[in-house]
């Protein structure tokens, strides 16, 4: 038996959430052209540096490049990302920690879009931000957290 292809139907569900309880990483894949896979393997490094790449291999099976809105497939176990999103490394980064948040509360029957559940992933986000912030030894690392956390603590008061 392996992990489930697709996590759509309730049985499907059931098995992946069973997998995760038992320690289940998948072997990560990321889909499209050299400069996307470039690009969100260098924010990949980045998830690794802040110790969250346990937790994405947990929930997401494959980043996948698109034209369109980068957005989570559940069904898929997948993250759609267009070029523009992983332009910066280290926004691209964090809006992969959003977006395993979100699928790590499908899987657990919690809602996973909407209010609550937005913002507990942008907390989730956030929280990487400031775990890479103090992990990484690059300062050019820590300013962009820095201004990327600032960005966000502005926004949250409009």
């Amino acid at each position: 038996m392996s992990f489930p292809e697709r996590v759509y139907t309730v049985e499907e569900v059931e098995k992946a959430r069973t997998y995760i309880k038992k320690g289940w990483k998948h072997r990560l894949r990321v889909k499209g052209s050299d400069e996307f896979k470039h690009k969100a393997k260098e924010a990949l490094k980045l998830v690794k540096t802040a110790k969250y790449y346990d937790f994405l291999r947990s929930y997401i099976r494959d980043i996948v490049e698109i034209e369109g809105f980068s957005q989570l497939r559940e069904s898929e176990v997948a993250i759609w990302a267009n070029k523009e999103i992983v332009s910066d490394p280290i926004d691209a980064a964090s809006f992969f920690v959003q977006k395993t948040q979100q699928m790590k509360d499908f899987l657990e029957d919690k809602p996973y879009y909407g209010g609550q559940a937005e913002t507990r992933a942008v907390e989730k986000r956030l929280e990487f931000l400031e775990a890479l912030k103090k992990k990484s030894k690059k300062n050019d690392v820590k300013k962009r957290c820095e201004e990327i956390l600032k960005s966000w603590a502005e926004s949250r008061f409009l």
